[in-house]
């Protein structure tokens, strides 16, 4: 197992046993072609066949365009062909009428295993990526001035109209309480050095006061004078950077200014608590994507609802768009454009001007993107209607429409309207990602055939070879157990093995233990004993590293009161050391001991 093509031969071999297919020649030729072409065969060629599967799906048919870098017999590609063969007829490539749904899932299950797989992107394909963020930002700089926003601002006094009036008093009333994210800041603050922020924008001040937002209270006044307070110009820019995503590509991410993520994380949980109850909170998802999920099952099993991708969503949603939709509620709209960075400073060191509303990094960035589909999905189902959308006719939308993130779930009735819509406000949508002919549908992360779950597992990281490699082996374990719940237990028994004689420990385990091990069908626990009345395994347990991050005076005090804000007075009583270390790990360990079996 010291490859991830040996994984790949086991499974194969597994699912084919399942399907009742021949898979000899599909392992010999993935083996040479492993061998000709590196890991890319299994992390870049392979999606891409998914891809092209999962179009083929969508038109109910294999044509010319797809499945380009592998050979052909009749019309469908040779490789996995004994797998195909039970979807497409393998003479014309036109979809059965019964396809085989045990197939379709191991088609993906082979092509997208190594899909996600964290490895190091080929610097030529890093930059191109940054290439594109840059003309992505180029092309909606142009686009500005150019939009027609009537309808868009009709429809969002109709769908957001009492919430953002709820938010503006909010802000008005100074009834907003910021808080410091777990992640990087463009100026390197992390833990509880984001507690003792000494330098502050301007323009932040009409609404995020630094003496309201920072001090503890105004008796500490006297630390003003220690404040930088900068102008527009003097403004750090967001720090543009790479984080890893396939092989393919990385996804490109900026980095927020310390001060303008506590601002904005004041804004989100103003949101976040305006929507709550409320119509939007059928058509808004910030934090749970089963609604999304089911209504992808849905759609697959009666074909009403489709589901699309956006391509470079946030990157896309400009400025303008969100000044659109917050133009009724001032107080709102400029609290917003205050937390907002308006510049970015790129790998090379270039600042440019931004004409994007913000790039993932921001905290606004999910709940302002979600609410510009919103409008622009309901401005497409009233262009597509012929009359102007009243209320009730919103209302008569839930359960129908839905948006979470870049995946947007629509009636297909309105599909091609929707799309339109989109596109006119300067979206991309990913007509090889989104569905709406067949019976394939996909949402946050599921996937489902005709009402069947066809989703897959994806390992995230390589098998380890060394019990220093924990991430790999934390990563292996989850990967274990997720092809143990789908019933793929030869590929599992091959990784006990692997596991076993890495770790030494591996016990059976329940799925809430925090101890690395196998979760079991059986009922009784052959690893487990009673200790002071509380079953316990011996095993690996992950033992993050908290970074030391010292902080005392006002600052402790600042983020003690912070606490209590945001209801966790339990972290208080908890975590003494919460004032000593802070962050996010910077290593995780793992440690030999006995630990709660689970249940």
């Amino acid at each position: 197992m010291k490859s991830p093509m040996l994984l790949w031969r086991e499974l194969t071999q597994e699912l084919g046993e399942w399907c009742r297919v021949s898979t000899s020649r599909d392992i010999k030729t993935a083996s040479a072609r492993v061998k000709d072409e590196g890991l890319s065969f299994l992390t870049i060629t392979l999606p891409s066949f998914a891809k092209d599967f999962e179009l083929s799906l969508e038109r109910g048919k294999v044509e010319n365009d797809v499945f380009l870098s592998f050979k052909k017999n009749g019309s469908l590609p040779a490789f996995l062909q004994g797998f195909s063969s039970l979807v497409f007829d393998r003479r014309t490539g036109v979809l059965l009428d019964s396809p085989n749904i045990d197939a379709i899932r191991a088609i993906r299950q082979l092509t997208l295993l190594f899909s996600k797989i964290l490895l190091p992107c080929e610097q030529h394909r890093i930059d191109a990526a940054f290439s594109e963020w840059v003309k992505c930002e180029q092309e909606v700089r142009e686009r500005q001035g150019h939009g027609d926003y009537r309808s868009f601002r009709r429809i969002t006094s109709l769908l957001f109209g009492s919430v953002f009036s709820v938010m503006d008093k909010r802000v008005y009333d100074g009834d907003i309480f910021p808080k410091h994210g777990p992640g990087a800041t463009a100026d390197y603050l992390v833990g509880n050095q984001k507690f003792t922020q000494t330098t502050w924008p301007e323009r932040l001040e009409p609404y995020f006061p630094y003496g309201n937002m920072v001090l503890p209270n105004w008796s500490y006044a006297d630390q003003l004078a220690e404040v930088d307070f900068l102008e527009p110009g003097a403004e750090l820019p967001v720090r543009v950077i790479s984080v890893p995503k396939t092989m393919k590509t990385p996804r490109i991410i900026a980095i927020e200014p310390t001060a303008m993520q506590y601002a904005q994380q004041a804004i989100l949980a103003v949101f976040r608590d305006a929507i709550k109850g409320t119509l939007l909170d059928g058509f808004i998802g910030l934090d749970d994507q089963t609604p999304n999920q089911r209504l992808a099952k849905q759609g697959s099993s009666k074909g009403d609802l489709a589901t699309l991708d956006l391509s470079e969503a946030s990157d896309r949603v400009s400025h303008e768009s969100v000044m659109h939709l917050l133009a009724k509620h001032r107080h709102l709209r400029e609290a917003v454009r205050a937390s907002r960075s308006r510049t970015a400073c790129l790998p090379s060191g270039k600042v440019i001007p931004l004409a994007k509303f913000a790039s993932m990094g921001s905290a606004l960035c999910f709940p302002m993107e979600a609410a510009t589909f919103l409008v622009a999905v309901f401005v497409g189902i009233e262009q597509d209607l012929g009359h102007p959308l009243t209320r009730r006719d919103i209302e008569s939308y839930a359960g129908r429409v839905r948006i979470f993130g870049d995946d947007i779930i629509v009636p297909v009735d309105h599909v091609r309207s929707v799309i339109s819509s989109l596109e006119q406000f300067g979206l991309k949508v990913n007509v090889r990602k989104s569905f709406w002919k067949g019976k394939f549908r996909e949402s946050c992360g599921k996937e489902y055939y005709d009402g069947t779950d066809v989703s897959i597992v994806r390992a995230r990281r390589r098998i380890p070879s060394s019990r220093k490699d924990v991430q790999e082996i934390v990563s292996t374990v989850s990967l274990r157990n997720q092809l143990f719940n789908v019933g793929y237990e030869k590929s599992v028994d091959r990784l006990d093995g692997k596991m076993l004689k890495l770790l030494g420990h591996f016990p059976v385990v329940g799925e809430s233990s925090p101890v690395l091990g196998r979760i079991s069908r059986d009922s009784i626990n052959p690893d487990s004993r009673l200790i002071d009345s509380i079953p316990k395994v011996k095993g690996w347990i992950i033992r993050p590293v908290i970074p030391v991050n010292e902080i005392s005076d006002w600052p402790a005090l600042r983020k003690c009161l912070a606490l209590m804000e945001q209801g966790r007075s339990d972290a208080l009583a908890t975590s003494s050391d919460h004032l000593r270390r802070s962050g996010r790990p910077r290593v995780v360990d793992i440690k030999l001991g006995m630990g709660y079996s689970g249940s």
